[in-house]
């Protein structure tokens, strides 16, 4: 298939397929023509690197699942080195769910005794969720 086939099957963009092409994520075949050609394992390395980065991996996390994917591996969550980038992921979900449960206490506090004139602590919000690498915001109600 092509470019643009790939992009359309795999819902992203044509430019992103070239970027993960340069990054070295995607090994691309061509024709007699020189046009890129992709193959039906193309498509799965790039629904891999598609689900990881949605939920928030950085593309060099993504690597060992790509490498796995092209060594033949049924999946690419079946490698070792995999796992381990799932494991230092997990950790820093679990930081993050502690700092969000501290957040979330001292807000609480504030709701409690919003009168008690108690000096705001600096910093109050010492984290980042984009420096964990999880791409979506964080909304009040999912702190509980």
């Amino acid at each position: 298939m092509r470019i643009g086939e790939l992009a359309e099957r795999a819902a992203t963009t044509t430019r992103a397929l070239r970027y993960y092409e340069s990054r070295g994520l995607l090994r691309v075949g061509r024709d007699a023509s020189g046009y890129r050609v992709y193959s039906e394992n193309d498509y799965r390395v790039v629904r891999q690197i598609r689900t990881l980065q949605e939920c928030g991996f950085e593309l060099e996390e993504i690597r060992p699942f790509v490498e796995c994917l092209q060594a033949g591996n049924p999946s690419g969550d079946s490698c070792p080195a995999s796992a381990q980038v799932y494991r230092r992921k997990l950790a820093e979900v679990d930081e993050l769910i502690g700092q969000l449960h501290g957040v979330r206490n001292w807000i609480l506090a504030r709701l409690d005794e919003p009168d008690a004139g108690e000096p705001v602590p600096s910093p109050v919000c010492e984290f980042s969720v984009q420096g964990v690498g999880v791409n979506r915001g964080v909304r009040m109600r999912d702190l509980g």
